[in-house]
C-alpha cells in the first residue's frame, strides 16, 4: 500500500510539473502554470528581489459572468475556487502562450496568457452556442500581487489623468493613517466611460466599502510600482467602464466586456505590463499597443 501511495504520489507531480510549462522571457520575467490550485492561474516570477518576494498570482480568470438580455442581474458562469478539490482544466502550450478551453453550458469558452517582453497578454473567446441573447459578458483577470508590487494603502498606485499621473485614492487621504483593520475591505475605482456616481463612498451590504474617485480617468489602465521603484506594473484594456484595484491584494482591474447574443462569437483581451522602467514608459506602451487589443 505505501509502495502504491508513493506511485501515485510521483505520477501526480509528473503531472502537475507537465501542466506548469514555464516560459520565460528576454527581461527574466517567468510564467507558469499555477501547481497550488487546480482551478486555471498563473504564477509570475521577477528576477529580481528574495525568493519569497517575487511571485505573485493571476487568476485566468477569477470569474466569467454574463447578463441575459431583459435581465437586470449578472450571472456568474464559473467562480475561482482555490485548492485542489475541483479538476482542473487541460492546458496546452504554444510557443510563449499558455490556453485551455472549457464549457459552460452551451458557452464555448477559450483563455489564452501571452507572455510577451513586457507583459502577458490575456485573450478570451466566447462562442455562443444557445437561443439566449446576452447584453454583457466578460471574464475577469485577476492578478493577486501580495509580494513585490504589494501596496495595501495605494501610496504606489496610479491612474492618468489629464493633468497626467495621479494616485488612484488621492480622495482618500485618511487611509494612510488608520487601521488597516478598517480601511479593508475596499475597493478603489477610477471612472472611464462610466459616470462618476453622485455617493462616492458606498458601505455595501456585502460589508465592503466602494470608494470612486472625484475625476475621471483619460486612460483605461491603472499601474503599481514595485516597493523598490525600479518595476512597473500596469493593466488596461481598449476600453473599459473603470479601473479599479482591491488594495488587500493588489489587484489591478480595467476588465472589458461586450455583447454576446445567440449564434456569435466574441473576444475580449488585457494586457498587464510588467517590465523595469517608469510611468511614463508604460503609459507610452499602453498608448501603442492599446488599439492593438480586441
Amino acid at each position: 500500500m505505501r509502495g502504491l501511495r508513493l506511485v501515485a504520489t510521483l505520477l501526480l507531480s509528473g503531472a502537475l510539473d507537465a501542466q506548469s510549462f514555464e516560459i520565460r522571457n528576454a527581461a527574466g520575467v517567468e510564467m507558469s502554470v499555477d501547481a497550488q490550485d487546480t482551478n486555471p492561474a498563473l504564477t509570475v516570477t521577477l528576477p529580481d528581489g528574495q525568493e519569497m518576494d517575487r511571485s505573485f498570482k493571476i487568476l485566468v480568470p477569477e470569474h466569467v459572468t454574463v447578463r441575459a438580455h431583459g435581465d437586470s442581474d449578472a450571472k456568474h458562469l464559473y467562480i475561482f475556487r482555490p485548492g485542489t478539490e475541483d479538476k482542473g482544466p487541460v492546458w496546452k502550450k504554444d510557443g510563449n502562450s499558455l490556453e485551455y478551453t472549457k464549457d459552460f453550458g452551451e458557452i464555448h469558452f477559450v483563455a489564452r496568457a501571452t507572455l510577451t517582453d513586457d507583459g502577458i497578454l490575456f485573450h478570451y473567446e466566447f462562442v455562443n452556442h444557445s437561443a439566449t441573447d446576452h447584453d454583457m459578458v466578460t471574464a475577469v483577470t485577476d492578478p493577486r500581487m501580495r509580494t513585490v508590487f504589494y501596496d495595501p494603502r495605494l501610496e504606489r498606485t496610479y491612474v492618468h489623468t489629464t493633468a497626467g499621473f495621479e494616485l488612484l485614492a488621492v480622495d482618500a487621504p485618511e487611509r494612510l493613517t488608520e487601521p488597516l483593520s478598517e480601511w479593508f475591505p475596499v475597493r478603489y475605482m477610477a471612472s472611464y466611460t462610466n459616470p462618476v456616481p453622485a455617493d462616492r463612498v458606498q458601505r455595501r451590504s456585502d460589508g465592503i466599502t466602494y470608494r470612486y474617485r472625484a475625476e475621471r480617468i483619460d486612460v483605461p489602465m491603472i499601474a503599481t510600482l514595485s516597493q523598490d521603484g525600479k518595476w512597473v506594473a500596469a493593466t488596461f484594456s481598449r476600453e473599459a467602464g473603470n479601473v479599479w484595484s482591491n488594495p488587500e491584494l493588489t489587484c489591478q482591474h480595467a476588465d472589458p466586456e461586450a455583447p454576446l447574443t445567440r449564434g456569435s462569437s466574441v473576444q475580449l483581451e488585457e494586457k498587464i505590463l510588467i517590465f523595469r522602467g517608469s510611468l511614463d514608459e508604460a503609459l507610452k506602451k499602453v498608448e501603442e499597443q492599446r488599439a492593438e487589443l480586441k
